[in-house]
């Protein structure tokens, strides 16, 4: 636990230098408040609920975060997740939702797993980030298409909705609005990218819509701060069925907050997260936040990568975007209320542009087929269905892949016998001999339930021999699978009368074959450490044996 907790190393650069990290947590703040607005209702619960997650999620991940750069808040991917739990359980499930997800965090980060996300595979990363930037792109086309009632049980049928209801009444100027904002984000982001057009863009939207009396939804009341802190949306009765969706929750939160910060350390030079320190931050965070409504929050790759690139140092550029925006909040919240629903989903549509790197989804799929496939699988997968799945899948695929290769690289070969040359007159014998009723197999490889199989059907076809060595020194892995598979083919050897011997086994491996009975009938007097001391005692086993003593 102590090693989870905040020290004060973490913030005397800090305390020396505040500049940068001020400078940064401002222009952060300006960056998050359209996109927390966004998020938050998106996710059901409505702007407030974004902004409290903005802010209180911010504030703790900040302090109890793993990684110096780590912007938390509301994201695209958790309004993903979120979007079917608020349909079926509503707000008061999400909230417990949240709360249970920040206690799993907490869990798996004292039991240390916050490593495990390098074992991720990349096309699986690439496809549901692709994947999610398409959901989000569908989850605004009610507010850019002006459409208040659109319904679905998947994001693209709510999609489809709007789109059908705003061919038979168009609304020209939320559609314009959208694709302008959009616009001006984009563009205005790739050759000023310092500048936070997105609040610039939503703001000249909110004064046109005043000026000119546009016929635009606005969010609506905003309060003017954050609620007290409660846990009236527990109930324990409910609990139960808020189980899964808090795992998958959690898990989506592990995920998403821990690439995060390895995208912050590769923009920044010299640095390195703790991942389990992060887990425990994000944990805590989401047990924070639905106390004062928000909802669950991951590490933001976009914030945190405007972080970086604004000069923040330390954590205190993430502590202080927190603040600015609960100023914001607590000062302007009227101005806020104003904003056109139009505006805030033409900024998450450039957001989703952003999300997708075509660069490095071309580079996968020329990669191979098989990364092709884990991707396009995983991006399917996504848009159909949900995030969570969609990585269950991609690495499951993954993973027979990965196996699949692995077993192809395992192979039994055939090896001429050494037969040291001398000045005998029987030299021509022995090798006729050797090379006519002894064989040698050397297998290379891992020897596992994905291989094992085509050893057994190799070996029980090996006849017309006396005695077959099995080289085993260049087995790189054997499982119990493997273990079986070799004890049956060793059986089938010694019942056409073929003796099997052995030589160069590892010591774990002998003790896993004479444990399940898989070794030669001879037991230690089959076995050698090397194959020369093998073959002479394969001679002893011919009809008509060499002249030599046999050992």
């Amino acid at each position: 636990m102590r090693a989870l907790l905040p020290t004060w190393s973490d913030w005397r650069p800090a305390v020396r230098s505040p500049g940068a990290d001020l400078l940064s947590g401002l222009i952060v703040a300006l960056v998050a408040l359209p996109l927390a607005l966004g998020f938050g209702i998106s996710s059901g619960l409505g702007a407030a609920a974004g902004i409290a997650t903005a802010i209180v999620a911010g504030v703790v991940a900040a302090v109890f975060g793993g990684s110096r750069f780590q912007v938390s808040g509301p994201t695209g991917a958790m309004t993903v997740v979120l979007v079917p739990i608020f349909h079926q359980h509503g707000a008061s499930g999400v909230l417990a939702v949240g709360l249970l997800a920040g206690i799993v965090l907490v869990v798996l980060a004292i039991a240390g797993v916050g490593r495990a996300v390098r074992y991720m595979p990349a096309p699986v990363i690439e496809g549901f980030t692709a994947g999610i930037a398409v959901v989000i792109a569908l989850q605004q086309f009610p507010s850019a298409l002006g459409i208040a009632h659109a319904h679905g049980e998947k994001v693209w049928q709510t999609a489809f909705d709007a789109v059908r209801h705003y061919v038979s009444q168009p609304h020209h100027v939320t559609l314009a609005t959208a694709l302008i904002v959009a616009a001006i984000v984009l563009i205005g982001g790739r050759y000023l990218p310092k500048l936070p057009f997105a609040l610039i863009a939503v703001a000249v939207a909110t004064v046109a819509a005043k000026v000119f009396d546009l016929d635009l939804t606005p969010i609506g009341s905003v309060p003017a701060g954050l609620q007290a802190p409660t846990l009236g949306f527990v109930h324990l009765d409910q609990l139960g069925t808020l189980i899964a969706p808090a795992l998958a929750v959690a898990a989506l939160a592990a995920l998403e907050s821990l690439l995060s910060a390895t995208a912050a350390d590769g923009m920044a030079v010299g640095t390195r997260h703790d991942p389990n320190r992060e887990l425990f931050g994000q944990g805590l965070a989401n047990i924070a936040a639905p106390l004062f409504g928000g909802v669950p929050a991951t590490g933001a790759i976009a914030r945190t990568a405007v972080n970086v690139r604004s000069g923040a140092r330390t954590r205190l550029a993430a502590l202080t975007h927190a603040v600015v925006l609960a100023a914001i909040i607590y000062l302007a919240a009227p101005l806020v209320a104003d904003i056109p629903l139009a505006a805030l989903a033409g900024v998450l549509l450039a957001t989703t542009v952003r999300m997708v790197e075509t660069a490095s989804l071309a580079a996968i799929a020329r990669a191979s087929k098989g990364d092709a496939a884990i991707m396009a699988v995983t991006f399917l997968v996504t848009v159909a269905l949900d995030l969570v799945t969609a990585v269950a899948v991609g690495v499951g695929i993954a993973v027979l892949l990965a196996l699949r290769s692995v077993a192809k690289e395992a192979r039994l070969q055939r090896i001429p016998l050494d037969v040291p040359a001398d000045d005998t007159d029987h030299l021509a014998e022995e090798h006729d001999l050797l090379h006519d009723h002894i064989v040698a197999y050397r297998i290379d490889g891992p020897l596992f339930f994905a291989a094992a199989h085509r050893f057994l059907l190799e070996l029980a076809e090996v006849s017309d021999v006396h005695v077959v060595i099995l080289r085993m020194s260049h087995v790189t892995a054997l499982d119990t699978t493997g273990a079986l598979v070799l004890k049956d083919a060793i059986g089938k050897l010694e019942h056409n009368g073929i003796a099997v011997l052995m030589s160069g086994l590892r010591d774990d491996h002998r003790r896993r074959l004479g444990t399940i009975g898989a070794l030669p009938v001879g037991g230690d007097s089959s076995i050698f450490e090397h194959t020369p001391d093998a073959i002479a005692r394969a001679r002893c086993y011919l009809p008509d044996p060499v002249k030599a003593p046999c050992p």
